[in-house]
């Protein structure tokens, strides 16, 4: 399963569709709206801003943690729990680009099911 690349089904590279802004659903509830958005082959990404749930921590989520998107109601839905999502590597802004961060993300990701 490759990480950092959004599903076929979910999201159309061809799209201009802009998710900064959206609200992300972990499977049990809210959990933040989209901050940052990455569209890039084999790179893709959403940061969220997870508001007073995590004391307005941000989170990294790779694209293919993404199940669909509802534009209407402005919508990201992950196939992650909040516990999930809050037990990840902690999000740093100044290391989030460097390849062992997204490595210990992709591993911690990659084993959970989804």
């Amino acid at each position: 399963m490759e990480l950092w690349n959004y599903r076929p089904d979910v999201y159309d590279r061809g799209s201009s569709l802009d998710l900064v802004g959206y609200d992300v659903q972990a499977t049990d509830g809210k959990i933040g709206s989209v901050d940052e958005a990455t569209y890039d082959v084999g790179e893709s990404y959403l940061i969220v801003d997870t508001g007073p749930w995590i004391f307005g921590k941000k989170v990294m989520l790779p694209a293919q943690v993404i199940t669909s998107i509802d534009p209407q109601e402005r919508n990201v839905f992950v196939a992650r729990t909040k516990a999930e999502i809050k037990e990840a590597p902690e999000f740093d802004a100044g290391t989030f680009k460097e390849p062992e961060y997204r490595t210990r993300l992709g591993d911690y990701y990659g084993r959970l099911p989804g």
